[in-house]
């Protein structure tokens, strides 16, 4: 199988004035096969979100390489990021739902830099909240959804765009567990689909649908 992301000896180092320097990464190497549905599980702060902004180009490593289908991210100009980044799409912890618009624009807002017209913007945010239930939830603002719903349609917005990407941040962590349960089962869905899923996540239930996983501890990985 081909692999879709790759990293090679990645290290990633934070400079702060009070601490001094923290080492979030530590020669990290890893391949993650097209289709595939990959887990990062670890501690609280033992670098799976931070592995996770280096392989969507969030940010970029202080040493070693992240490469999309071959693509050294590394190298790639801030405008290439961005327009490698359209192939992917970024589920956060927080949901990071914009509060004063409604849900059906929070899904779609990332395409209007695309020239996505706002009629067919519509069209899609009907769809997804139509698969994912929430048909009736299309004007609501964020402050009026559950966590669960918020999750959801931060899910929706993810795959707006069509990526062949998926990635994850602890995406059950701030939902009871019948509200984890919808959130896990939609993200099986997806990639039952065909995309790659890659979440970090310390829920055993995530991990239990996965086809690989991998383990940090202390910025290092290894393969369960």
């Amino acid at each position: 199988m081909t692999a879709i992301l790759e990293t090679r000896q990645v290290g990633k180092l934070y400079r702060t004035g009070r601490v001094g320097e923290i080492h979030a990464l530590e020669d990290v190497s890893l391949d993650i096969t097209a289709g595939s549905f990959a887990v990062f599980k670890g501690h609280s702060g033992s670098g799976k979100t931070t592995l996770l902004a280096l392989l969507g180009g969030l940010e970029r490593p202080t040493r070693g390489q992240v490469l999309l289908a071959g693509r050294d991210l590394g190298r790639c100009s801030d405008t290439e990021l961005a327009r490698l980044r359209r192939r992917m799409g970024f589920i956060f912890q927080d949901f990071a739902l914009i509060p004063g618009l409604p849900v059906w624009q929070n899904i779609t807002y990332p395409l209007i830099p695309r020239g996505v017209s706002p009629a067919e913007r519509l069209q899609i945010a009907q769809r997804l909240l139509a698969d994912f239930g929430m048909s009736g939830r299309l004007a609501a603002l964020p402050r009026e959804l559950s966590g669960g719903e918020q999750q959801r349609v931060a899910i929706a917005r993810a795959l707006a765009g069509r990526p062949e990407l998926l990635l994850a941040d602890e995406p059950t962590s701030n939902l009871d567990e019948e509200a984890g349960r919808v959130v896990i089962a939609l993200l099986h869905q997806v990639h039952a689909q065909g995309r790659t899923v890659v979440a970090s996540s310390h829920d055993p239930r995530l991990a239990a649908v996965a086809t690989c996983i991998w383990e940090l501890r202390a910025g290092r990985i290894k393969k369960v």
